[in-house]
C-alpha cells in the first residue's frame, strides 16, 4: 500500500457518528463489513444511457470492471454521469460538455472513493468526464466503449456520418432516391458502440490512447468484440494499482502526453472537434498548449491511417490492422518516448510491442497514406484568434483560394435560402455561416459543413470554400473553415462580413483575410454594435453558459472552470 492515507478512510475507517453514518447506508446496497478494512474505493463514472448506441452496453462493460476492482482487491461503485448523445441532443451535445465536466468533478470530490474509472465514448463524453476528473485529480483510467461494426448497405461497407453526409449530397443532386437513402439507415449502425470512422469519439479515444489514459487498445477494439469485456476487466484491477501507487491524473497528462496526442491525432487524419477538446483539458491541469501547437507539432507527420473520412477503411480494420500502438510503432522518434500511461508501461515500450498487420490500413513514415493530415491553423484579419482547417479532408485545389462571399446570417437564413434556384452563388463562391459559435447558437453546433446549394451539385460541384464559427461532425469532409474566434456573436470580424466581399484563403501560409478596407470595416462594426441584441436566452444552464462560455481558441470552457481545486473537502456532512 502507498504511504499516503486512503482517501475513502476519511469517511468509511472512522469509528464514531459520522463513521456510523457513512458505512451503515452504504451497507445497506449489500456491502459486507470486511470491505471497509481499508481496501481502495473505485468509483465506475458510468454514462449509461438508452438514448444513443455508442453507450447503450455500458452497463454491461460496467461488471467487467466490477470483477477487475475486486480482483485486484478494491471495492467498486458505480455511479451515474449524464449522457451526451451526439446524434440526439439538441441544440448541440457540446452545449452541455462542460455541464457534465462540473457533474463528474463535483461527483468525484464529493464522495469517498480513492480512484475512478470513466466510463463513456461518444463525442462529448469523453473530453467531459476528463476535464471534470482533471480538475479532480484523483488516480484515473478510461474505458471507452469501442467503435460500432462496420456498417453495410448493399454487400459494401458504409461509415457512419461520412457516408451519411454522401448519400445526403447524392440525394440533393438527383443521383440517389429517398427510398434508397432511407433503407441505408438499417445497415448504418449494427452493433453498440461509436462511430465506426474516425469520427470525434474515435478520435478521442485514439487520441487519449496515445496520451497514456487508458490501456492499450481501448481505442479501437469494437463494443461488440469480446475483448473489450476483458479490457474492462483488466481496466478495473489496474486502477487498484494505480490508486496504491499514488499515481494522479495530473502525473500523466503532462505536456508530453498532450503533444502524443496530437502527433496521433494528425496520423489518423481525426476530428477537428479534438482541437477544443484538448485545450479545455489542457486549461484544466494547466499545461501550456494553444492552436499553435497542432499546427506546429503535426507538421511532420503525414496521414498513416487510412480510415474515413480522410481514407478509405473503418475502425473494425483500424483494431485488426494492429491500433494505437502500431501507429505509435511507426511514429518512432516522433512520439514522446519516456512519457508514463496509466498501464505502468512508457509509450515506448507499448510501441516497441506492437505490430502492423495490414499495410493498406496503416502506413508508413516512408510509404504513408497521403500526406501532413494535422490541422491547419489559419490567421489574418477574418480570424484574428484562429480559425482551422483539415487540409486531409479539403479539396487540394481550393486550400488556395479567392472568391465572393455568400454570407447567411443565422442557421436559419441559410436553411431558408440555400435551396432557392435563384441563389446568387457559383462554385467559386465562398459560403460564409455566422451565428453558430460558443455564444451564438450557443453551444457551437456542427453545421460548418454545408451542404452545397443543390443547383451546383446537380452541375456536378462537390465541393466549395465555406467559413463559420461553427464546428463541423469528425465524419464529414470538405474545404470546411472551422473554429473562425472571435465568433460572430462576441464581436469578431466574421460578424462585418457581407454577401460580395472577397475572401482570400491562402492555406499552405496559413491566411484568411476580408479583402474589406478599414475605414469601411469600421462603419460596419459600428452599425453591428448599434443592432446588436442581448441574448435570447435569459435563465438556467443557456444563461450560464452564454455569459462565461471561452472562445474556441481556447477551448470552450467556462471561464471560472480553468484551472482545478484538487480533491479535497474539509467539512463533514453531519
Amino acid at each position: 500500500m502507498a504511504d499516503k492515507p486512503l482517501r475513502s478512510q476519511r469517511s468509511y475507517g472512522k469509528l464514531d457518528r459520522d463513521g456510523f453514518i457513512h458505512r451503515s447506508w452504504i451497507k445497506g446496497t449489500g456491502l459486507p463489513e470486511h470491505v471497509f478494512d481499508g481496501r481502495p474505493i473505485i468509483g465506475i463514472c458510468n454514462t449509461w444511457s438508452e438514448l444513443v448506441t455508442c453507450q447503450v452496453h455500458l452497463r454491461e462493460l460496467a461488471e467487467f470492471v466490477k470483477r477487475g476492482v475486486w480482483e485486484a482487491g478494491g471495492v467498486p461503485i458505480e455511479f451515474p454521469a449524464m449522457s451526451l448523445p451526439e446524434t440526439q441532443m439538441r441544440p448541440t451535445a457540446m452545449l452541455f460538455r462542460n455541464l457534465l465536466a462540473m457533474e463528474v468533478e463535483e461527483s468525484i470530490r464529493a464522495n469517498p472513493i480513492d480512484g475512478v474509472v470513466l466510463l463513456g465514448g461518444c463525442d462529448k463524453t469523453t473530453p467531459g468526464q476528463l476535464m471534470g476528473a482533471a480538475s479532480v485529480d484523483l488516480p484515473t483510467i478510461v474505458l471507452s466503449s469501442g467503435p460500432q461494426l462496420n456498417g453495410k448497405f448493399r454487400g459494401r461497407d458504409i461509415g457512419s456520418g461520412t457516408d451519411v453526409w454522401r448519400f445526403s449530397e447524392m440525394v440533393r443532386a438527383g443521383e440517389m432516391t429517398l427510398a434508397e437513402f432511407i433503407s441505408a439507415e438499417a445497415g448504418m449502425s449494427r452493433s453498440n458502440g461509436v462511430c465506426d470512422t474516425m469520427g470525434t469519439a474515435s478520435t478521442m479515444s485514439t487520441t487519449i490512447e496515445a496520451m497514456g489514459l487508458c490501456l492499450p487498445m481501448n481505442g479501437s477494439l469494437p463494443g461488440a468484440d469480446s475483448r473489450r469485456k476483458a479490457l474492462a476487466h483488466m481496466t478495473g484491477a489496474r486502477i487498484v494499482e494505480l490508486v496504491r501507487q499514488d499515481i494522479r491524473l495530473s502525473q500523466l497528462l503532462t505536456r508530453e502526453a498532450f503533444e502524443n496526442g496530437i502527433l496521433m491525432h494528425a496520423a489518423c487524419g481525426g476530428s477537428t472537434n479534438a482541437v477544443v477538446h484538448l485545450l479545455a483539458l489542457a486549461g484544466r491541469v494547466g499545461v501550456p498548449l494553444d492552436l499553435h501547437d497542432f499546427d506546429e507539432l503535426a507538421r511532420e507527420v503525414p496521414l498513416l491511417v487510412n480510415l474515413m473520412p480522410s481514407g478509405k477503411y473503418l475502425m473494425e480494420e483500424f483494431c485488426y490492422a494492429g491500433g494505437v500502438p502500431a501507429v505509435m510503432r511507426e511514429l518512432g522518434s516522433l512520439m514522446r518516448r519516456e512519457a508514463m500511461t496509466a498501464s505502468g508501461l512508457t509509450i515506448g515500450q507499448i510501441a516497441e510491442q506492437a505490430q502492423v498487420w495490414n499495410r493498406e490500413v496503416i502506413g508508413t513514415r516512408e510509404a504513408p497514406i497521403g500526406p501532413s493530415s494535422g490541422v491547419w491553423v489559419l490567421r489574418g484579419n477574418l480570424c484574428p484568434d484562429g480559425a482551422i482547417i483539415k487540409p486531409s479532408a479539403a479539396t487540394p485545389a481550393l486550400l488556395t483560394h479567392r472568391g465572393r462571399a455568400v454570407v447567411f446570417e443565422t442557421i436559419e437564413d441559410y436553411h431558408a435560402r440555400i435551396d432557392d434556384p435563384d441563389l446568387a452563388v457559383d462554385a467559386t463562391s465562398i459560403l460564409v455561416l455566422k451565428g453558430c459559435g460558443p455564444k451564438g447558437y450557443p453551444g457551437m453546433p456542427e453545421v460548418g459543413n454545408m451542404a452545397l446549394p443543390p443547383k451546383l451539385l446537380r452541375d456536378g460541384v462537390r465541393d466549395m470554400v465555406r467559413i463559420s464559427d461553427a464546428r463541423m461532425s469528425g465524419t464529414a469532409y470538405g474545404t470546411v473553415i472551422l473554429h473562425v474566434a472571435p465568433e460572430a456573436a462576441a464581436g469578431g470580424p466574421l460578424a462585418l462580413v457581407r454577401t460580395g466581399d472577397e475572401i482570400a484563403l491562402d492555406g499552405p501560409d496559413r491566411k484568411l483575410d476580408l479583402l474589406v478596407d478599414e475605414a469601411e470595416l469600421a462603419r460596419r462594426r459600428a452599425a453591428w454594435e448599434t443592432a446588436r441584441r442581448p441574448p435570447a436566452y435569459s435563465r438556467g444552464w443557456y444563461r450560464l453558459y452564454i455569459d462565461t462560455v471561452l472562445q474556441a481558441d481556447r477551448g470552450v470552457d467556462l471561464d471560472f472552470l480553468v484551472g482545478k481545486s484538487s480533491a479535497d473537502v474539509t467539512r463533514e456532512s453531519h
